[in-house]
């Protein structure tokens, strides 16, 4: 019935086919079960969003308060009102907001605000990042003309001179610089920015009249209460802002500076759904949460003490282990595996044992989880490394 079966990032062909569950069926806490009755601890939390764990009761009683109201109105609730005032009171460069449902809609409409003030057509960007599945950047090949991309230029993370080179060559044509808080790609180990390439990225797009914009829409609020730049030093005109910030429900943010507000205003953005009161009252909500109970800190000590251990099972069992990515982020991986085939079977050996891993995306740390949910889990994935087979004489063969 549905092309390709299940689509996107959520098909099994993109973790490990046979091994994965292919269809949720209820959640609660950091745990799920799948229609086969399987329950998983969860270490992926919907690829970000439930940051404070399935089914979070203040979370769903704000959602469903609001929902009960009714939804998607023929006009916005003062609830849109609230939220960009949370937002432009958390985060410190902001002076306005704007909202839609996914992650892609935003980085894309911020792309348009960055021609729209420069009037320039040329975006720069981190080979290898993900933004999102609209043309400009998806990482898929079917439907795409070279037009798409023929203002979009990338480098590599971390590299100045490369970064340089792109501001010299295109000098006068670039409208925005678009970076993710740390280089998180999939089938790769995740990497933190340098002091020189976050200097670098702001000097350049002040001294060149280039936004800089933030695409947080996986990192955001679960590093920090108040967005990852404060976390790495950035200075972004404009950020993005998706997973964490209402828990699971639909809903993006973009934030930006004074300056470009009228610019933004003359950017067309709309959807039936995006005034939709039930999502922006559960964003009310998580934001609250996240900074009374202290998430960021609380997933990092998790984080922390999950990888370590996970990392010393390793030694124990004769696996050897790499651990990249903030401990709130984390992902870890079999060392020289570049087949990735020895790290899949961890994963599909730790899925086995009731907790779901991804092979070739970071991890998330819920903050649902219990000590008692970590020792669990490590229990869970000391048996499962026990189950691997031993390493090949080309097990790392690509």
């Amino acid at each position: 019935m549905i092309p390709g079966g299940i689509p996107g990032h959520t098909t099994p062909a993109a973790t490990i086919p046979g091994a994965v569950p292919y269809f949720a069926a209820q959640g609660h806490g950091c745990r799920y079960r799948d229609v086969d009755g399987n329950e998983f601890i969860d270490f992926m939390g919907g690829y970000g969003p439930l940051v404070l764990g399935y089914h979070h009761p203040e979370v769903e009683a704000a959602a469903d308060a609001a929902r009960r109201l009714g939804a998607a109105f023929n006009h916005p609730t003062s609830i849109l009102v609230e939220l960009a005032e949370k937002l432009t009171d958390r985060i410190d460069f902001a002076d306005w907001a704007v909202f839609a449902k996914n992650g892609a809609d935003l980085t894309t409409w911020s792309l348009m605000v960055a021609r729209e003030v420069t009037g320039r057509p040329k975006i720069l960007k981190i080979r290898g990042a993900y933004h999102g599945s609209h043309a400009w950047c998806t990482p898929g090949h079917g439907g795409l003309i070279p037009e798409d991309r023929a203002h979009i230029h990338d480098f590599p993370f971390n590299d100045v001179a490369a970064l340089e080179s792109l501001f010299v060559r295109h000098r006068g044509q670039i409208a925005g610089l678009i970076l993710t808080p740390f280089h998180h790609p999939a089938f790769a180990d995740s990497v933190l920015p340098t002091r020189e390439f976050v200097a670098a990225a702001n000097r350049l797009c002040r001294e060149h009249g280039v936004l800089q914009i933030l695409d947080d829409v996986r990192c955001g609020f679960r590093l920090s209460i108040d967005g990852s730049h404060s976390v790495y030093g950035y200075t972004p005109d404009l950020a993005v802002y998706c997973k964490a910030l209402a828990n699971g429900h639909s809903i993006s943010a973009c934030v930006g500076r004074s300056a470009h507000k009228a610019a933004a205003s003359r950017v067309f953005l709309t959807g039936s759904y995006w005034n939709d009161p039930a999502p922006m009252a559960a964003a009310l909500a998580t934001l609250d949460i996240i900074e009374r109970d202290r998430i960021p800190e609380k997933l990092a000590t998790t984080g922390r003490r999950f990888v370590d251990a996970f990392l010393s099972l390793g030694q124990k069992h004769g696996v050897p282990l790499v651990a990249s990515g903030p401990p709130a982020m984390p992902y870890v991986r079999v060392a020289d595996d570049s087949s990735f085939v020895r790290t899949q079977a961890l994963c599909a050996a730790a899925i086995a044992h009731g907790v779901f891993l991804h092979p070739h995306h970071n991890w998330f740390i819920s903050a649902a989880m219990t000590e008692s949910d970590i020792d669990d889990a490590l229990t869970r994935l000391d048996y499962a490394l026990g189950t691997l087979p031993a390493p090949t004489a080309d097990a790392s063969r690509p």
